[in-house]
């Protein structure tokens, strides 16, 4: 059933026209990535969707009292003063009259036998209302949501939301956003603060649920992971595509070939006719021309392909090779007042390296990084950086733009033997052209500011590259540009990111950040998740098996006392037998469940790609004996009730 259809819509903003010809259906239940530059109006679109804005040209027309739960990337929790309080406001009624429910009870009980017909007349009314609304899962609900997304549901009761920090003020504005009661849900950037867990937790979550889901993200892998459709908006329009994000990828390539064809093909064609007019016209043949002009007048002609110019012309390039041993760090120790983030890492990055460090938000990546490049002391152990490694730091929080300076100015600094025609050249690869390289940068959006921090960051001529969550307020086009700069670079990477799509396609080594240690794992960041998915595999395995023991020792602690005066009886021998050999077969099934579960539980396993592929034969061969394992059982207890039956 189509619950929202756009047809011809146009977004004026001001005498500016932001979109034209958008045209789109969306269906009940489909998930749709709203995917283009920035600026190109995807937060426009949310509020033409939600009748906050009318369209210029064009209708949107939305079916029956469509609910709508928007999430903007600015959070506010007005009324609320504990983290479950804002999470639950989109549920304030219903919670309101659950209170009133045990107030009501509390004086029908009082009054007894003086309790009147309407006091009943209302309770059942109320009553009615909040089981219709599903109330008595309500808080089951939030606090499912909000595990998922990193709180404790019971700590959020009483915890105040004056010390949250941005991230977590974001991460609850997402939990307030999927619990509130919508058909359709309108989600703005939401992976912003969220880690690799979280983001996984989300997309398990937007793919079970029954709403309809529109989102815009430059999460890559989210986006594959979710969308069914995508909307691209380029060039001041929108184009539907049916599929998931590799799908519009492909038919995104299919199209802007045909495009190109065309437009080539049509311009040839134009080029002859006028040139047969241009050399006819006064001449004998002057009345075919004239013919002909007036035909080529009435051609429609197409427009250059769409989507070709402005992407974010990055290129990064290593001044000097450097040596072949980029960092070495013993026994580093890293302390935030009195906890610690990093406690006895040891390990060394190798010239030509892209090592990504992942980890929960908050464990201490960003401290890390910081002490790497000096901007704050070690609390124990010794970082090494030789002298002929020049760093270039790109800063999560954009600090290295100096807001007070103009664009043109911070090039200038870095370059004062460029002239302005340079200068405005290498700004307009990162899409600031005439009178923009004059804006001061403390006036430019969080992705405009992120292309300065990278046109800085190309002149460094740094061989060390370290990059502090960098596709943070970059477009998709924009990270695909950052992702195939890295990949042609010639010098060394350490990389902090929650783009999965961004480590799967670079890293060549990973340090993983969990409680305090680093694990170092000599493979790409692909690899790094296939084995951490047979390692959580075995481990649900061994729980599956030790449930099916306690019910083996639960059945023998209950066997009947006087078992050993039956064993005499003839007729229960043939019986003994088969409890004996279905015993024996428990037995060895357990026996190579351990070994194969000692084999998984190996930590050298998963050091290398080739130990990643045995694991994950090995969890298939873990995954068959644990089946065997159940045959065996089921043929144990039916032979124990036969013996018990015999008796």
């Amino acid at each position: 059933m189509s619950q929202i259809a756009v047809s011809g819509a146009a977004i004026d903003f001001g005498a500016t026209r932001v979109l034209s010809e958008v045209t789109f259906t969306v269906t009940r239940g489909e998930k749709w990535g709203i995917i283009g530059r920035n600026g190109s109006g995807k937060t426009s679109l949310f509020r033409l969707l939600i009748g906050e804005l009318e369209p210029a040209t064009g209708s949107v027309s939305r079916s029956g009292a469509l609910r709508f739960s928007l999430l903007e990337q600015h959070r506010t929790f007005a009324g609320a003063t504990t983290v479950w309080e804002a999470a639950a406001g989109g549920f304030a009624d219903l919670l309101a009259l659950e209170r009133s429910l045990a107030e009501q009870g509390a004086a029908i009980a009082e009054a007894g036998d003086r309790c009147t017909a309407q006091m009943l007349a209302r309770y059942d009314r109320d009553l009615e209302r909040f089981q219709r609304e599903d109330g008595y899962s309500v808080a089951a609900r939030i606090d499912a949501v909000l595990h998922g997304l990193g709180f404790d549901p019971d700590r959020a009761r009483t915890q105040s939301l004056d010390g949250l920090s941005g991230g977590e003020r974001g991460r609850l504005g997402l939990a307030r956003q999927l619990v509130t009661p919508a058909e359709v849900l309108l989600l703005d950037e939401p992976t912003n603060h969220l880690d690799l867990e979280t983001s996984r937790w989300l997309e398990d979550y937007l793919r079970g649920v029954d709403a309809t889901v529109l989102l815009v993200s430059h999460d890559r892998a989210f986006l594959q992971a979710v969308v069914d459709h995508v909307l691209h908006l380029e060039a001041g329009t929108t184009t539907a595509y049916a599929g998931d994000y590799q799908a519009f990828l492909t038919q995104r390539t299919e199209r802007r070939l045909a495009e190109r064809r065309a437009y080539a093909k049509q311009a040839r064609v134009i080029a002859a006719e006028e040139d047969y007019i241009r050399r006819n016209i006064a001449g004998q043949n002057s009345a075919q021309a004239k013919g002909r002009r007036r035909r080529l007048d009435r051609v429609s002609r197409l427009s250059p392909p769409r989507g070709e110019d402005g992407a974010m012309a990055l290129r990064l390039a290593a001044d000097e090779r450097g040596g072949d041993q980029v960092l070495a760090a013993e026994k580093v120790r890293v302390a935030l007042e009195d906890r610690v983030l990093l406690e006895e890492f040891s390990a060394t990055i190798q010239r030509g390296e892209v090592v990504g460090l992942v980890g929960p938000n908050g464990a201490g990546k960003s401290t890390l990084l910081r002490a790497i490049v000096g901007e704050r002391p070690l609390d124990g152990g010794e970082l090494r950086i030789p002298e002929s490694v020049r760093i270039a730091f790109y800063r999560q929080d954009l600090a290295q733009v100096p807001a007070d300076r103009t664009l043109y100015d911070i090039i200038a600094d870095i370059r004062p033997a460029w002239g302005r025609g340079p200068i405005q050249g290498h700004l307009g690869r990162f899409g600031f052209s005439g009178d923009a390289v004059q804006r001061r940068a403390g006036s430019l959006s969080g992705g405009e500011m992120a292309r300065v921090a990278l046109a800085m960051m190309m002149l460094s001529g740094a061989n060390l590259l370290i990059l502090d969550e960098p596709t943070n307020h970059l477009d998709v086009e924009s990270i695909e540009a950052l992702e195939d700069a890295i990949g042609d670079y010639d010098g060394t990477v350490l990389l902090v990111s929650h783009d999965r799509a961004l480590l799967r396609a670079l890293t060549t080594r990973c340090w993983i950040l969990h409680q305090a240690r680093i694990t170092d794992y000599p493979g790409t960041f692909g690899e790094w998740e296939v084995a951490s998915t047979e390692r959580a595999h075995a481990a649900a395995v061994a729980a599956a098996e030790e449930e099916s023991l306690r019910k083996v020792r639960e059945r023998k602690q209950t066997r009947r006392p006087d078992e050993e005066r039956r064993r005499a009886q003839s007729a229960r021998r043939a019986a003994e037998r088969a409890v004996a050999e279905a015993e024996a077969g428990v037995a060895a099934r357990e026996a190579r469940m351990a070994e194969l579960r000692e084999q998984l539980e190996d930590p050298a396993l998963y050091l290398t790609p080739a130990g990643t592929v045995m694991a994950a034969r090995i969890g298939a061969e873990l995954e068959e004996a644990r089946r065997a394992l159940d045959q065996a059982f089921a043929k144990w207890e039916a032979a124990t009730l036969a013996m018990e039956t015999a008796g």
